[in-house]
């Protein structure tokens, strides 16, 4: 199903609830609700708020109270797991006014994941000038594991996750860039200080490989990027991103196939990197975020991880990254995406409840 986005002018007034954590009672505020198949947050520096709908929709919650979906939003193959997926703000957006989005885009009847951005205009009602930047070389009739999701690094460049697309092996072919986290200038554009760049065997926008289905990804505070990503049955991952590395799959993992079968040679094999933190059984992990202890000082550093399958946001200790909290309630319901406000407060996507919330103390 491809769809466009319209207008729409709607309210939804905000209501609060309460749960316990390690850092005492928190506030649950639902912002809004109503969403179909929500995907991801980004934060406006005006105080709006845009939301993607996996079916084609961004909805601007805009600082005045007003909603609406923007107009200009690209075709999108709204088909299994693809669609429109996620949204990212950059630092520089004051200024520039641009959103980039990722997506599945369709090619010779085949689909696959893409990188664009457009500009938000003034009255933020619509996209304009929205453009295709970049999108993955090889295409398929797979409508499984796109990834996908965009960061800014530090540096301005862009990084972009990317599934295996159900096509297991491809996640080890440097010829492909399924499985692999890429690295992109603003413009799309190769970096030339990427691994790969000049071998001739490589792709030279792929920064990491060997990746399964990457759902989460978030620079943490000293500046590197980490993901969270889809084992089979068992073998969810966190892992640390090094320029070049490769992190297994599908020669080793932590998991099993669904038949019960082995993964590969087991849990470890030369030149191929270990988790940070690894969920058996899965958990289903989608969208990542790394605190900044704005407001709550003691989870500074620490990992937040939505989890789609048992309905709760992990907190993984930012020191040895293991899971020590599990923060739940009914509000919780297939979390799929958790961002930090510029304020600190935290911010996340229940599928279940088709609602956007937020954490205060």
């Amino acid at each position: 199903m491809i769809r466009k986005a319209l207008i729409a002018a709607l309210v939804f007034p905000a209501s609060a609830a309460a749960f316990d954590s390690s850092q005492g009672q928190l506030t649950v505020t639902k912002i809004a609700e109503g969403f179909d198949q929500p995907w991801a947050i980004g934060h406006l520096p005006d105080g709006g708020v845009l939301v993607t709908e996996r079916d084609g929709a961004i909805i601007h919650l805009t600082a005045d109270g007003r909603r609406l979906s923007l107009a200009g939003v690209p075709e999108v193959v709204a088909e299994g797991q693809g669609g429109l997926l996620d949204v990212m703000i950059p630092r520089e957006f004051a200024q520039s006014r641009e959103i980039y989005l990722s997506y599945v885009s369709i090619r010779n009847g085949f689909a696959g994941t893409a990188l664009g951005k457009g500009m938000l205009s003034a009255d933020g009602t619509r996209l304009e000038g929205f453009r295709k930047l970049w999108q993955q070389a090889r295409h398929s009739n797979s409508g499984r594991h796109f990834g996908s999701r965009v960061v800014e690094a530090q540096d301005g460049h862009i990084f972009l996750t990317i599934g295996d697309r159900g096509d297991r092996p491809s996640a080890q072919d440097l010829r492909n860039h399924s499985g692999s986290v890429v690295r992109l200038r603003p413009s799309g554009a190769v970096p030339p200080d990427n691994p790969f760049v000049g071998r001739p065997d490589a792709e030279p926008e792929i920064y990491s490989y060997g990746h399964r289905n990457p759902q989460g990804a978030a620079l943490a505070l000293d500046g590197t990027l980490w993901t969270a990503e889809h084992g089979a049955k068992g073998g969810d991952e966190v892992n640390r991103i090094a320029p070049g590395a490769n992190y297994g799959w599908p020669v080793i993992s932590y998991g099993l196939h669904y038949s019960g079968d082995k993964i590969g040679v087991g849990t470890e094999a030369a030149g191929m990197e270990q988790p940070e933190h690894f969920w058996d059984p899965s958990i289903a992990p989608s969208g990542m975020m790394i605190y900044s202890g704005k407001l709550w000082p003691e989870w500074k550093g620490d990992i937040f991880v939505g989890s789609l399958k048992f309905h709760y946001i992990a907190r993984l200790s930012g020191d040895d990254v293991t899971e020590v909290e599990q923060l739940a309630a009914d509000e919780t319901d297939r979390v799929r995406d958790v961002v930090e406000a510029p304020d600190g407060s935290i911010w996340f996507l229940s599928v279940g409840n088709g609602a956007l919330y937020k954490l205060t103390p």
